[in-house]
């Protein structure tokens, strides 16, 4: 397959940010006429500024490897396995992370929601599903949706379905990754089915969205927030986020501290 011209690339970029070359130019601090020049391919931009741009544009650093290959230099940004030997300090402050957060869920994920790490929280709350959804590469947003997963203990499975859908959405918008794109179309396809009875709404429902998870010790609620590598260098780490579910009432607190420490 070919690969677009360098200026191509950048012009889609911009239009993904749905900035015009006026304001990729002011933001960039270049004329729109240079800017103009380049996305035409009447100027060829310098590995300098073609990295100034996809800064600008906030583009991705896997990305920005592909841009700068794509107009004839070596890529900038090293990609190293999460769990190789230059990752151990990284790899160390993920998992303190993950484990000082218990007694409640903690885990770690790369760019399409493969599973890296986790900590003991995370396993008592998989209980009934199908052993192939956690066998290998483990994605998380099929463990939660498909039919053999978590699906049929979400209590508020349409609700939580869309909230994940919607994230999954603006990430592919954000990223232009075909792989997130095909696993939405997986995801959406997924049937919903209600199982049981609506949980009773939560007070914090006009804050957040929970996930409220049905168990053998009763109904747990949790909200999440996640996390990321402040300054990554590393394609790896750019990529990696750390989603941490907290108890969204004091119920779920109690039986988590049960259940893990």
């Amino acid at each position: 397959m070919t690969t677009p011209a360098i200026g191509t690339l950048l012009r889609d970029w911009r239009q993904r940010r749905r900035m015009s070359q006026l304001d990729l130019a002011l933001e960039a601090e270049i004329s729109t006429r240079h800017l103009s020049f380049v996305e035409t391919g009447r100027a060829q931009p310098s590995r300098d500024m073609l990295l100034h741009l996809a800064q600008a544009l906030d583009i991705p650093l896997r990305e920005r490897n592909a841009l700068l290959v794509a107009a004839g230099f070596a890529p900038r940004f090293e990609a190293r396995a999460f769990d190789g030997p230059d990752m151990t300090v990284a790899r160390e402050a993920v998992q303190r992370v993950l484990d000082g957060h218990e007694p409640y869920p903690a885990l770690a994920l790369d760019r399409h929601w493969t599973l890296l790490a986790a900590n003991r929280a995370v396993m008592p709350l998989l209980a009934g599903v199908d052993p192939s959804l956690l066998s290998g590469a483990v994605n998380v947003l099929r463990l939660s949706l498909h039919p053999d997963g978590l699906a049929p203990r979400i209590a508020n499975l349409p609700e939580w379905r869309a909230h994940l859908l919607h994230r999954l959405r603006q990430q592919i918008h954000a990223s232009g990754d075909a792989t997130l794109g095909e696993l939405y179309e997986e995801l959406k396809a997924y049937p919903v089915t209600e199982h049981g009875p609506a949980p009773a709404v939560p007070p914090t429902a006009n804050i957040f969205v929970p996930m409220q998870l049905r168990t053998n010790e009763g109904l747990l609620s949790f909200f999440s927030t996640t996390t990321v590598f402040g300054t990554p260098v590393d394609v790896t780490l750019a990529e990696m986020a750390l989603e941490a579910f907290y108890p969204a009432d004091e119920a779920t607190g109690r039986i988590m501290r049960a259940m893990v420490l």
